[in-house]
């Protein structure tokens, strides 16, 4: 070589030889061959001018031949020099620019070899700076539109690639992708299908090319579209998504190269930035293919690969619209969740952290809303990335408390240096941990309102299935406990980073809503385990100034939660909702602002409001400190030094008390709990402070609002002189409503019920006095408050009392005892609150025991005893299961002294003197209504259950009717109770094991005189000439009822009038034909009508017809009256009927049918349909409460109306 460059001339010589070989030898080996020696030659002779002379030569024989397939030679070696000598490419453009026009002329040849060469040397000329600026012009006027029709139409992949190695030099440039780009039309002419092939652009070109087989080109076309999308993605990105590469692209990714995979995941990832990939619904398409991708290259040992892949499934689930579900297929979801668990299991740190910032992205509703939502599967991923974050963290040294983790490395020395030590990865690892399991509870959240995923809907019936919803949100409070808050505590123990406490101070915080039943149990749990510290620690160490403006409104809502969940929990039964707000509205207002530590908050307690008196933010500070410090100390954590607290509290007061400021009633209640409570470690209050606190108190309108003492100061407060509350003589049952009924301690009692307990408990433990105001006011309550439930609470505590009482107490001194009296009516009006029946327990009956042996030690004058005791036995007989009452009256009618007391109370029925005032029921007639009343239940229920008897009643039966008879201004419900015995008595046939029967002035046991005639023979022990003044007693009864109004009478008068009939049916039909129809009961039934109602759809008018129906009486009720009847009832409103008209109209349609009337069809099937909606509307109605008490007297309506 060296000879041959000595001589110039041999060498030029040697050049134009070689080159014209080049167009003479056809076998294209030799050619080959002959520009391999040449492009050699000239690049070890390393002279330009050789250089100069092939282009002299590649010019003449370009010009000189006649076709272009001669050309091929040249273009080729050509393109070899620009490949082997770098200066080349600059020399060819600049100074023999013309041979340019030939290669134009070479892509217009039908010959894919001669165009691949031109490809080749034109991809050489523009990867030089200079040919890229001269022939810049050339490009766009002449070869874009020329190029993009060759790389279109290649068939050959010789062609292919180096067209697309001339497309990858010219994308280096803004300005050609921008001429290519524009080549390709512009967005919206792009957003036409038709426009786009016509003319085949550069998107679908590389479309084309990504649908070959070859992943060498397909890598090479995924790459160009990267490096179109490098350059601005909101620009080009719309032309290739309207082309629909994407989806390509995701076909792209079930093959095995990693370069294509690699290029796919790169130009996805541009794609992702354009609002149009989504919207289109290509991710939706391609989900599926990366999903698959992902568990494909989790098998490769390339970890560049999998943190790409795992990148670009990042942003497609951040950036996916809600509106439209990626996962249209559970299968594939679930395919998500086992590839995100694979990854967070990998042992590659940087992986996972990828990994973890995928399941944060993951956890979103849209992503999961197809039914049914996994619910195991996302248990077992957020586990995993939680134990994992957890093994990447040190054993936590210690098991302090939360606030004192942050208080020792917020005044430690090495604060510092402990942030340092801690791995910067790991804490963002941490961070991203946090925010997954944050989602994953929101995502909880939101389902909650979405019934569609509550539960597994294709749970197998009978079969209980834990991939529920509220497993799930179990399983997060869980897991948080026992896995994410001592995670975070370890972290605390070293550093303090604000990014990683706001997500999650806020992630407790969305969890008071996940698991809405546990909400008070989790509230309590995190208060008492010092989280108040700990938050408010945060704040005053990170968000003074207004600094960390995010951490601070985490902290601010958390406590906010908190406070109002423990406030519901402790303190809402016994406030109002007006208070509730007005608490909310300060903390809400007021915890933001409340920036200090605690030990600056505690100064800023006892500060006085002097230097402050025009700052109004003190207050508030003041204020939501108190309330903060209150829920933490009412769950244990005491995490200011009493004794200091103590102090800070009384100088509150005392301050605001001197400025005349007055706190809300709710930080005054909390200011006196932590003042109680932290009184044994401090100094006495002194008579200034407890003036104060009195002049506060009394200037407040409702005690009730800052209640919250305890045994000690109820006793005194009972004990207070100036106390307003009188001692009542006597103890009848309406003494309470003498008391004041401003009584402060009322409205206490409604929303505190466990101060009952402490109220009964001061019963027996306090002077005489202070016993008997504290059951005046027990009483007053329950008789002002129906609604609240106290009996289970105190029915025990009754029991205790009444046992101490009767055992240290003789019959005369319980007789003079004034507590008793009060404490019996305090029971019953206990047992009252009982709407329905129910099963009486041991206690029940050990209070029956008690209270009949107490009856039975009381005389008949005991009425303030005896009262409330016979209404608690009647309520225990008719208020219970039939198990239960069978077992009631066996405990009554064993205790010999209760049945001769009763016996006692019967007979003062005929030595009573007519009151001026007939309505007017006096204390000594209401015992004789519940003594008469209880005998006739007792006389029902022994017949019913055949119970031994141990001691019997005796009656005078003609005392008993001519009571009934003659009634003598007796108090309506004196006769309403007569007449329940005397029912009793007919039902029975007038025998029962509890009762004996004497006649007037024959004494008992005597013999009984003997029936006159055949008709006093059968009806005995009744007379003929009884009977019928005991028929019109009571129709004129109802008379009286029609002027009256009084609906108990009624039924009573009426049920009274059924019994006797049908009494007189069994003994003699004549008789009781007669009386059923004596022309006056139709008279009667006038009577009933011309009242202000004027309908038959009364209950005394319909039991009367119904009775009238079963015996026959057709010149009483005719078929006139049946068919007015059925009409109104037809087109009553059967829904607003009260329950004895609805029970009335139920027996008159079903004597119709049982008595066979002549009613037309019509008739007969409007009938059916009445009992048909009269059934319904039994089934739906609500049951009313059924003992009531009229005056002091006890009674069951069921009883009466039966």
């Amino acid at each position: 070589m060296s000879l041959l460059a000595a001589d110039q001339r041999v060498c030029v010589h040697l050049i134009g030889t070689l080159f014209g070989m080049l167009h003479t030898v056809e076998d294209s080996g030799a050619l080959d061959l002959f520009v391999e020696v040449l492009v050699r030659l000239v690049v070890e002779l390393k002279s330009e001018q050789y250089l100069r002379c092939i282009l002299d030569e590649s010019q003449k024989e370009l010009c000189k031949a006649t076709t272009m397939r001669g050309s091929l030679p040249t273009f080729t070696l050509l393109g070899k020099l620009a490949d082997a000598i770098p200066g080349f490419a600059d020399i060819l453009v600049v100074e023999h620019s013309n041979l340019v026009d030939h290669l134009l002329m070479g892509l217009t040849y039908p010959n894919e070899g001669i165009k691949a060469a031109v490809c080749y040397l034109y991809g050489k000329l523009y990867s030089s700076p200079v040919g890229t600026e001269r022939l810049s012009a050339h490009f766009e006027e002449r070869l874009c539109g020329l190029f993009l029709n060759t790389l279109g139409h290649a068939q050959t992949k010789e062609l292919q690639v180096n067209c697309l190695g001339l497309l990858k030099e010219l994308l280096k440039s803004d300005h050609f992708v921008s001429t290519l780009m524009n080549n390709s039309k512009t967005e919206e002419e792009s957003e036409n299908p038709d426009v786009l092939q016509g003319e085949n652009p550069l998107p679908l070109v590389l479309k084309k090319l990504l649908l070959t087989r070859d992943e060498m080109l397909q890598a090479a076309s995924s790459h160009c579209v990267a490096a179109v999308l490098v350059h601005s993605p909101s620009r080009y990105a719309p032309a290739f998504i309207h082309a629909d590469v994407p989806e390509f692209l995701f076909e792209c990714l079930l093959c095995k190269s990693e370069i294509l995979i690699w290029s796919v995941y790169c130009c996805l990832l541009l794609l992702t930035e354009e609002r149009l990939f989504f919207s289109k619904c290509h991710t939706v398409y391609g989900i599926e293919s990366l999903v698959r991708s992902l568990q494909d290259v989790l098998q490769l040992n390339n970890v560049e690969l999998h943190k790409q892949g795992l990148l670009l499934f990042t942003e497609i689930l951040k950036r996916q619209p809600v509106e439209i579900n990626l996962f249209t297929h559970r299968g594939v979801c679930i395919e998500a969740i086992d590839v995100l668990m694979e990854t967070v299991n990998c042992p590659v740190l940087e992986v996972v952290v990828e990994a973890v910032r995928a399941v944060a992205a993951f956890l979103r509703k849209d992503h999961l809303s197809s039914p049914p939502v996994p619910y195991e599967e996302l248990q077992k991923l957020l586990e995993a990335v939680l134990k994992r974050c957890a093994d990447l963290s040190p054993p936590q040294s210690s098991k302090r408390h939360a606030g004192d983790l942050l208080f020792s490395v917020s005044h430690s020395h090495s604060a510092n240096r402990n942030l340092s030590r801690v791995p910067q990865r790991q804490g963002e690892f941490l961070l991203n941990t946090l925010e997954s399991f944050r989602n994953a509870c929101r995502l909880a959240v939101e389902f909650q309102s979405d019934p569609m995923a509550q539960e597994n809907a294709f749970t197998a019936p009978n079969s209980e299935s834990k991939d529920t919803l509220s497993n799930f949100c179990e399983f997060l409070l869980r897991i948080c406990d026992s896995l994410c808050i001592p995670m975070v505590m370890n972290y605390l123990e070293r550093a303090v980073s604000p990014s990683v406490m706001e997500v999650f101070i806020s992630t407790l915080n969305t969890l008071f809503t996940v698991v809405p039943n546990m909400r008070n149990k989790f509230s309590k749990k995190l208060a008492s385990s010092s989280f108040i510290q700990l938050t408010l620690e945060l704040k005053g160490r990170f968000c003074s100034v207004q600094s960390n403006p995010a951490l601070n409104q985490a902290c601010s809502s958390f406590l906010y939660s908190l406070c109002l969940s423990l406030y519901s929990t402790t303190e809402k039964e016994r406030t109002s909702s007006q208070e509730e707000q007005e608490m909310s509205e300060l903390l809400q207002k007021g915890l933001p602002q409340l920036n200090y530590t605690v030990a600056e908050s505690l100064l800023l307690l006892a500060e006085t409001l002097e230097p402050f008196c025009l700052d109004q933010s003190l207050c508030s500070h003041q204020h939501c400190f108190i309330l903060l410090l209150y829920f933490a100390y009412t769950l244990g954590d005491r995490f200011v030094p009493e004794a200091e607290l103590f102090v800070a509290i009384r100088n509150f007061l005392l301050s605001a008390q001197e400025h005349g400021d007055c706190p809300p009633p709710y930080v005054l209640r909390a200011a006196l709990y932590l003042l109680a409570v932290c009184q044994d470690k401090g100094k006495a209050l002194d008579l200034r402070s407890l003036c104060t606190i009195r002049r506060i108190l009394d200037n407040l309108p409702d005690l009730s609002l800052v209640y919250g003492f305890g045994h000690q100061v109820l006793q005194l407060w009972f004990s207070w002189g100036d106390c307003k509350q009188t001692e009542t003589a006597g103890g009848g049952f309406g003494v309470s409503d003498h008391l004041d009924s401003t009584s402060p301690l009322l409205p206490i009692l409604k929303s505190n019920s466990s101060i009952l307990l402490i109220l009964l408990d001061l019963v027996c433990s306090s002077s005489v006095e202070v016993a008997w105001k504290v059951l005046m006011t027990l009483r007053t309550f329950l008789e002002r408050n129906e609604d609240v439930l106290v009996c289970d609470l105190l029915r025990s505590r009754f029991l205790q009392i009444l046992q101490q009482l009767l055992v240290e107490c003789s019959s005369a001194s319980l007789q003079a005892n004034r507590n008793l009296p009060v404490l019996l009516s305090l029971l019953f009006l206990v047992q009252l609150r009982s709407k329905g029946v129910r099963e009486l327990d041991s206690t029940d009956f050990k209070l029956l025991h008690q209270v009949s042996n107490l009856c039975g030690k009381c005389r008949t004058m005991d009425t303030d005893l005896l009262q409330p005791s016979l209404n608690f036995l009647y309520w225990s007989l008719h208020q219970t299961t039939p198990c239960s009452q069978q077992r009631a009256v066996a405990v009554l009618l064993s205790n010999v002294s209760l049945l001769e007391l009763l016996q006692k109370v019967l007979e003062c029925t005929w030595l009573r003197s007519p009151p001026s005032e007939p309505a007017y029921l006096s204390s000594e007639d209401a015992l004789l209504c519940s003594g008469w009343l209880l005998a006739a239940s007792l006389l029902l229920y022994q017949h019913r259950y055949n119970t031994e008897v141990h001691q019997t009643l005796s009656l005078d039966l003609t005392e008993v009717l001519n009571a009934v008879i003659f009634r003598k201004k007796q108090p309506i419900l004196l006769l309403v109770s007569i007449m329940q015995f005397l029912k009793a008595l007919l039902r029975q046939n007038f025998s029962s094991s509890l009762l004996v029967i004497v006649g007037q002035n024959t004494a008992q046991g005597a013999m009984q005189p003997q029936p006159s005639s055949l008709e006093d023979a059968a009806l005995h022990p009744l007379a003929v000439q009884q009977v019928f003044p005991l028929v019109v007693s009571l129709q004129n009864l109802l008379v009286h009822v029609q002027l009256q109004k009084d609906l108990l009478l009624s039924q009573a008068v009426v049920a009274c009038l059924e019994t006797l009939v049908e009494y007189l049916y069994v003994k003699n039909q004549d008789v009781a034909l007669h009386v059923a129809s004596q022309p006056w009961h139709r008279f009667l039934l006038f009577t009933l009508l011309s009242g202000g109602q004027k309908s038959f759809l009364q209950p005394e008018v319909l039991r009367l017809m119904t009775l009238f129906l079963k015996y026959q009486s057709s010149n009483i009720i005719s078929q006139k009256e049946i068919s007015q009847i059925l009409q109104e009832a037809s087109e009553a409103n059967l829904a607003e009927l009260p329950e004895a008209m609805s029970r009335a109209l139920h027996l008159f349609l079903c004597q119709i049918q049982s008595s066979h009337c002549q009613v037309e069809p019509a008739q007969s099937g409007t009938i059916q349909t009445l009992l048909e909606r009269l059934l319904e509307q039994r089934s739906t109605c609500v049951k009313h409460q059924d003992i009531v008490c009229l005056g002091s007297v006890a009674v069951s309506l069921s009883h009466i109306g039966d």
